[in-house]
């Protein structure tokens, strides 16, 4: 079984900046995409940003220029960098990988963190 933990969710002020981590454990021979996704009330759950373990990415038009993916493949953790951070930027943010346990490559999603952007 793979698990991945979140962290770094929280309240922050509209223009301020944030970041998330999500690190991956448990039955992984390797890891191919990694990403974060998210979902605001009343909405459906869309791609924020992704990252291959060659390092290429891509981003959602919305997040373009304010957030940058990232990923260590040693500890098996992707991150999110958020600046400029929107109202509409409030969501739960959940992270994603596609990994390969030896047998098959599989998605998994981690539980979700609550990112609120208010003042």
């Amino acid at each position: 079984q793979v698990q991945l933990v979140e962290s770094g969710g929280g309240l922050v002020q509209p223009g301020g900046s944030q970041r998330l981590s999500c690190a991956a454990s448990g039955s992984i021979f390797s890891i191919n995409s990694m990403g974060w996704y998210r979902q605001a009330p009343g909405k459906q759950r869309e791609l924020v940003a992704r990252i291959t373990s060659g390092g290429s990415t891509n981003y959602a038009d919305s997040v373009k220029g304010r957030f940058t993916i990232s990923r260590d493949n040693a500890k098996n953790t992707v991150y999110l960098q958020m600046n400029s951070l929107q109202p509409a930027d409030t969501a739960v943010y959940y992270c994603n990988a596609l990994v390969n346990n030896g047998s098959a490559y599989r998605v998994y999603w981690g539980q979700g963190t609550q990112v609120t952007v208010s003042s």
